[in-house]
């Protein structure tokens, strides 16, 4: 299972939850303080919420989320040999879940994707706020 992830910025998570279920006619898959996913199975689709007041509107990050580690390797092996660097995290804790994963560097107009598989869910946003997607975004 593949499906390409969309990370937006948020002014008012209530809002937007209510917003995005009514558009997709599903409920968020997962919810935390300041955070909700949906796993939208038509499109396939992992689309991410991170409120932030005054930034609402933006895209943070973008992403695929693969099946495995395995995924991830391949995707990396596969960019590398064609000429696109990354930034190898791994066992990382961000958005609630522990992940293996790489950042794509040096696209074309700055934006910021990722490739990552979830190991386990966490009960925290991230073990360093600093490494995390939502801070950098």
């Amino acid at each position: 299972m593949s499906r390409v992830q969309l990370a937006l910025n948020v002014d008012d998570l209530e809002r937007s939850i209510a917003f995005y279920a009514a558009l997709f006619g599903t409920a968020p898959a997962k919810t935390e303080p300041g955070y909700a996913n949906f796993a939208i199975t038509e499109p396939p689709l992992k689309l991410v919420l991170i409120e932030s007041p005054g930034r609402g509107g933006s895209i943070n990050h973008l992403g695929v989320e693969v099946a495995d580690t395995g995924h991830v390797d391949a995707e990396q092996a596969r960019l590398r040999s064609a000429g696109l660097a990354s930034v190898d995290e791994r066992g990382i804790t961000c958005c609630y879940a522990e992940q293996d994963k790489f950042w794509v560097e040096n696209a074309p107009d700055g934006e910021r994707w990722e490739i990552y598989a979830v190991l386990r869910e966490s009960a925290a946003f991230s073990a360093s706020p600093s490494a995390c997607c939502g801070a950098a975004g």
